[in-house]
């Protein structure tokens, strides 16, 4: 497992991530297509839960210019931890880590602040409002490989130069012909699921058959990569690695890849116009804001639209990522991630006959309407941002040598236009509610008391359907989701163990390894408003309640996808009888 990693002065380069030259086995209780991020991860996750797992890809290599996402959210981050290589994520820096000022608000790279951000002071103790995580910025190549090398730990086959070109599906699994892509020969593989995580182009979406929905985009925009030669204005004694540049030529992006690479946007430009290299480059150079000599090293379109898949399920065939949704970039590898969460421990206690087969249903029931919510979400930002570039250009931008008055007026009114909305999407990153799932026992009137689900709101609690609240539960730096492993964890959160013994029977009966959490304690009871609440793998509320008129069996049958349909439980504990001080909320993350 070898990357081309050019190491000097401490820092990683993670420039080109090479996939193993394996062999894909004959028989695999999962086979997954596409070795990008959610590939790898959707591995990563199901040998978690002891699921017999190898991954296949076309491409034989991953550059670092043509990578996607950047930065990834907290919520991201606790994936990582689960699968075990938040520590490798975070070694693999390609610029200096110090370069990473939070992303800041300037007419150039060279010119002035438009909206000050402060770095954190040194002494600092990093504190997340929702999370034990922290959100970080890590190119995709950095993710690959610290995925591919935790995979090579754990001996899960990873092929490279495998094409996947049949796939057929009978009552007791799925076969996949493969083709090498440089020798021709062609290998069958049996399994007894698919799970396509190879892309917008999804051969695994053609070939089950399974089509798209949503807006074609009007326009396109552009994603490039530029190297920079010798000095420029800002360099000195180092720049700032993320920047939002907006001036009367350029707006978008302009972040560090590594020390000498930089990714730049462009657009919007008509759908049959492809830019040309000095296009590129003019806006490039905008951004920098000084004369600087640049090389043109990638461009790659992409569009801002919502496309999804009508179904991410169709029998053994699943889809995750960009092979199940595309939309306006920001976040949709997060979205990704999100995906593999949800589905490998389904998947998982199909397998192993835990769960019913209404549990894989379960997933297209709750990630498509998520990402088509998320998905809505981040056009609407995207279409206030151009309006407020728009509005501010209409002003217009002093130079960047207009050291007068008047123009840091206007430079402070313009900062102010294009703020507009720019706070933190809370509810994009953690509000994660299925409000539709045939794996969730839903409380009486659920769906129709439920506060609107709001892009920059988030709210923790213990509603079924929602992301569980985290906590401490080891005073020694453990929190519940280390407790959380392939089955569904019931937290006993008062004195009163009623339930427990119920839940235990059905458990047993069912070959579940209910994991038992007792958190008598206060701040933990008033976020999940009851004194019992049935937490699963992917950290979502399966049921909350009393021991009263408790029937443990139909609430686990609900959660494993075994019952006939959603069946709406004895009340909860009502969330709001109980009044925390909001600091107590806080203090539990």
């Amino acid at each position: 497992m070898v990357a081309q990693n050019e190491i000097s002065r401490g820092e990683r380069h993670v420039d080109v991530v090479l996939l193993p030259r394996s062999t894909p086995p004959r028989e695999v209780e999962v086979l997954v297509v596409g070795g990008g991020p959610t590939g790898l991860a959707t591995a990563l996750d199901l040998h978690r839960h002891h699921v017999d797992v190898a991954v296949v890809d076309a491409a034989t290599s991953f550059r670092l210019e043509r990578a996607g996402a950047m930065g990834h959210s907290a919520r991201t981050v606790e994936f990582f931890q689960q699968w075990g290589v938040a520590d490798r994520v975070r070694r693999g820096w390609t610029f200096p880590p110090e370069w990473n000022l939070g992303t800041q608000l300037r007419t150039s790279l060279a010119g002035h602040d438009l909206r000050a951000v402060q770095r954190p002071p040194f002494d600092t103790r990093p504190v997340h409002p929702y999370s034990f995580a922290s959100s970080i910025r890590r190119p995709q190549t950095a993710l690959q490989q610290a995925f591919l090398d935790q995979l090579a730990d754990i001996d899960v086959v990873v092929a490279g130069g495998w094409r996947l070109v049949a796939l057929e599906q009978d009552s007791d699994g799925a076969t996949s012909t493969l083709e090498h892509t440089e020798l021709g020969a062609r290998r069958v593989v049996r399994s007894k699921y698919v799970v396509g995580a190879d892309g917008a182009r999804s051969a695994v979406r053609q070939l089950t058959g399974i089509e798209r929905e949503g807006a074609y985009a009007t326009e396109r925009h552009f994603r490039f990569v530029v190297r920079t030669v010798g000095d420029y204005g800002g360099r000195d004694p180092f720049p700032s690695g993320t920047n939002v540049i907006v001036n009367d030529v350029h707006s978008g992006f302009l972040a560090a890849l590594d020390e000498n690479s930089w990714r730049v946007y462009a657009g919007p430009f008509p759908l049959d116009h492809v830019p040309t290299t000095e296009e590129l480059l003019r806006l490039a150079r905008a951004a920098f804001g000084s004369p600087v000599e640049l090389e043109l090293l990638d461009a790659t379109p992409y569009f801002k639209s919502t496309r999804l898949a009508r179904e991410f399920r169709r029998g053994r065939a699943l889809l995750v990522g960009d092979a199940a949704h595309v939309r306006t970039p920001g976040g949709n590898l997060g979205e990704g991630f999100g995906d593999v969460f949800n589905l490998g421990w389904k998947l998982a206690a199909v397998l192993r006959q835990t769960g019913g087969d209404a549990l894989l249903d379960s997933y297209d029931r709750e990630r498509r309407p998520h990402n088509r919510r998320v998905g809505a979400a981040a056009k609407r930002r995207a279409d206030d941002s151009e309006r407020n570039v728009a509005e501010a250009r209409a002003l217009g931008f002093p130079a960047d040598d207009d050291l007068t008055p008047e123009a840091e007026e206007r430079r402070r009114v313009i900062g102010g236009i294009l703020a507009r909305g720019a706070g933190p999407d809370w509810g994009v990153q953690f509000d994660e509610r299925y409000d539709d799932s045939p794996a969730v026992w839903y409380e009486p009137e659920q769906r129709e008391t439920e506060e609107p689900w709001d892009a920059s709101v988030f709210e923790p609690g213990g509603r079924p359907g929602h992301r569980a609240p985290n906590g401490v539960t080891d005073p020694y730096g453990g929190t519940l989701y280390d407790r959380i492993r392939s089955d569904v964890a019931l937290l006993v959160l008062s004195d009163d163990v009623a339930a427990v013994a119920a839940f235990e029977a059905a458990a047993v009966q069912r070959a579940i390894d209910l994991e038992v959490v007792h958190l008598d304690d206060p701040s933990a009871r008033a976020l999940y408003g009851a004194p019992f609440a049935l937490v699963r793998p992917d950290h979502h509320v399966g049921w909350r309640g009393t021991a009263t008129a408790l029937d443990a069996d139909a609430i686990l049958d609900v959660v494993y996808g075994r019952g006939s349909a959603p069946i709406v439980g004895p009340a909860a504990t009502p969330a709001h009888t109980v009044e925390p001080a909001r600091e107590t909320i806080a203090a539990a993350r």
